[in-house]
Protein backbone atom coordinates (compact mmCIF):
# COMPACT_ATOMS: atom_id res chain seq x y z
CA UNK A 1 0.00 0.00 0.00
CA UNK A 2 1.37 3.41 -1.01
CA UNK A 3 1.59 6.04 1.74
CA UNK A 4 1.51 9.80 1.23
CA UNK A 5 2.56 12.88 3.14
CA UNK A 6 0.60 16.10 2.90
CA UNK A 7 2.96 19.08 2.98
CA UNK A 8 1.22 22.38 3.66
CA UNK A 9 2.99 25.70 2.98
CA UNK A 10 0.77 28.72 3.25
CA UNK A 11 -2.22 28.20 0.98
CA UNK A 12 -0.65 25.39 -1.08
CA UNK A 13 -0.77 21.69 -0.30
CA UNK A 14 1.53 19.10 -1.84
CA UNK A 15 0.90 15.36 -1.83
CA UNK A 16 4.18 13.46 -1.69
CA UNK A 17 4.39 9.68 -2.04
CA UNK A 18 6.48 8.03 0.71
CA UNK A 19 8.86 5.29 -0.36
CA UNK A 20 10.43 2.86 2.11
CA UNK A 21 13.87 4.47 1.81
CA UNK A 22 12.58 7.99 2.61
CA UNK A 23 12.70 9.34 6.15
CA UNK A 24 9.46 11.08 7.04
CA UNK A 25 9.43 14.49 8.70
CA UNK A 26 7.04 15.25 11.54
CA UNK A 27 4.54 17.97 10.69
CA UNK A 28 5.34 20.09 13.74
CA UNK A 29 9.02 20.29 12.68
CA UNK A 30 8.02 21.64 9.26
CA UNK A 31 5.63 24.13 10.88
CA UNK A 32 8.29 25.24 13.38
CA UNK A 33 10.76 25.96 10.57
CA UNK A 34 8.17 28.00 8.70
CA UNK A 35 7.40 30.07 11.79
CA UNK A 36 10.99 31.02 12.62
CA UNK A 37 11.19 34.80 12.49
CA UNK A 38 14.93 34.98 13.22
CA UNK A 39 17.31 32.96 11.08
CA UNK A 40 21.07 32.89 11.53
CA UNK A 41 22.85 33.56 8.23
CA UNK A 42 25.38 30.97 6.99
CA UNK A 43 28.03 33.69 6.54
CA UNK A 44 28.20 34.11 10.33
CA UNK A 45 31.61 33.23 11.72
CA UNK A 46 33.52 33.95 14.90
CA UNK A 47 32.55 37.36 16.32
CA UNK A 48 30.64 38.32 13.14
CA UNK A 49 26.98 37.37 13.30
CA UNK A 50 24.29 37.75 10.66
CA UNK A 51 20.55 37.31 11.14
CA UNK A 52 17.48 37.70 8.99
CA UNK A 53 14.26 38.79 10.68
CA UNK A 54 11.16 38.12 8.61
CA UNK A 55 8.19 38.79 10.84
CA UNK A 56 7.04 39.59 14.35
CA UNK A 57 9.47 38.12 16.88
CA UNK A 58 7.91 36.41 19.90
CA UNK A 59 9.31 36.60 23.43
CA UNK A 60 10.36 32.94 23.24
CA UNK A 61 12.25 33.44 19.99
CA UNK A 62 13.86 36.64 21.30
CA UNK A 63 15.17 34.73 24.34
CA UNK A 64 16.56 31.97 22.10
CA UNK A 65 18.25 34.59 19.90
CA UNK A 66 19.75 36.34 22.93
CA UNK A 67 21.14 32.99 24.15
CA UNK A 68 22.86 32.40 20.80
CA UNK A 69 24.29 35.91 20.69
CA UNK A 70 25.38 35.72 24.35
CA UNK A 71 27.32 32.50 23.71
CA UNK A 72 29.30 34.28 20.94
CA UNK A 73 29.88 37.29 23.23
CA UNK A 74 31.13 34.91 25.96
CA UNK A 75 33.53 33.30 23.49
CA UNK A 76 34.82 36.44 21.70
CA UNK A 77 34.25 39.33 24.10
CA UNK A 78 33.07 41.77 21.44
CA UNK A 79 30.86 41.12 18.40
CA UNK A 80 29.60 42.78 15.23
CA UNK A 81 26.12 42.04 13.92
CA UNK A 82 24.48 42.25 10.50
CA UNK A 83 20.67 42.18 10.58
CA UNK A 84 18.47 41.85 7.50
CA UNK A 85 15.00 43.23 8.18
CA UNK A 86 12.11 42.62 5.80
CA UNK A 87 9.01 44.80 5.62
CA UNK A 88 7.24 42.64 8.23
CA UNK A 89 10.08 42.64 10.79
CA UNK A 90 9.01 43.68 14.25
CA UNK A 91 8.84 42.73 17.89
CA UNK A 92 5.99 42.19 20.30
CA UNK A 93 6.10 44.41 23.37
CA UNK A 94 7.58 41.71 25.64
CA UNK A 95 10.18 40.68 23.05
CA UNK A 96 11.09 44.34 22.45
CA UNK A 97 11.60 44.93 26.17
CA UNK A 98 13.75 41.79 26.44
CA UNK A 99 15.84 42.94 23.46
CA UNK A 100 16.28 46.42 24.95
CA UNK A 101 17.26 45.02 28.38
CA UNK A 102 19.96 42.83 26.81
CA UNK A 103 21.22 45.67 24.60
CA UNK A 104 21.43 48.16 27.47
CA UNK A 105 23.53 45.78 29.57
CA UNK A 106 25.80 44.63 26.72
CA UNK A 107 26.59 47.81 24.77
CA UNK A 108 30.31 47.51 25.50
CA UNK A 109 30.37 44.08 23.82
CA UNK A 110 29.01 45.45 20.52
CA UNK A 111 31.44 46.72 17.92
CA UNK A 112 29.30 47.33 14.81
CA UNK A 113 25.69 46.88 13.75
CA UNK A 114 24.77 46.76 10.06
CA UNK A 115 21.05 47.04 9.32
CA UNK A 116 20.12 45.79 5.84
CA UNK A 117 16.66 46.80 4.68
CA UNK A 118 14.73 48.38 1.81
CA UNK A 119 12.59 50.24 4.33
CA UNK A 120 13.03 53.98 4.56
CA UNK A 121 11.79 53.77 8.14
CA UNK A 122 14.72 51.52 9.17
CA UNK A 123 17.10 53.77 7.23
CA UNK A 124 15.71 56.80 9.06
CA UNK A 125 15.86 55.06 12.49
CA UNK A 126 19.50 54.05 11.96
CA UNK A 127 20.35 57.59 10.87
CA UNK A 128 18.79 58.95 14.06
CA UNK A 129 20.32 56.32 16.33
CA UNK A 130 23.87 56.10 14.95
CA UNK A 131 25.20 59.27 16.67
CA UNK A 132 24.03 57.88 20.03
CA UNK A 133 25.50 54.48 19.24
CA UNK A 134 28.79 56.15 18.36
CA UNK A 135 28.81 57.86 21.78
CA UNK A 136 28.98 54.41 23.43
CA UNK A 137 31.50 53.04 20.92
CA UNK A 138 29.18 51.22 18.51
CA UNK A 139 29.38 51.73 14.75
CA UNK A 140 25.94 51.57 13.15
CA UNK A 141 25.07 51.81 9.45
CA UNK A 142 22.14 51.15 7.15
CA UNK A 143 22.65 49.27 3.87
CA UNK A 144 20.31 48.58 0.97
CA UNK A 145 19.85 44.83 0.25
CA UNK A 146 21.88 45.19 -2.97
CA UNK A 147 24.86 46.24 -0.77
CA UNK A 148 24.87 43.19 1.52
CA UNK A 149 28.45 42.23 0.57
CA UNK A 150 29.53 45.75 1.47
CA UNK A 151 27.70 45.40 4.81
CA UNK A 152 29.53 42.14 5.61
CA UNK A 153 32.86 43.76 4.70
CA UNK A 154 32.11 46.78 6.89
CA UNK A 155 31.32 44.76 10.03
CA UNK A 156 34.51 42.74 9.52
CA UNK A 157 36.81 45.82 9.22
Amino acid sequence: MMQYILLCRGASVSVIPVMSNVISVRAENVQQEENEMIKKLPESEGPFLGFEITGKVSLEEEKEWIEKVQSVVDEHGKISVLVILDEKAGWGVEAGIEDLKWFMTHMKQLNKIAVVSESNIWKWLVTLDSPFAKMVGIGEKHFEPSKIKEAWSWIKE
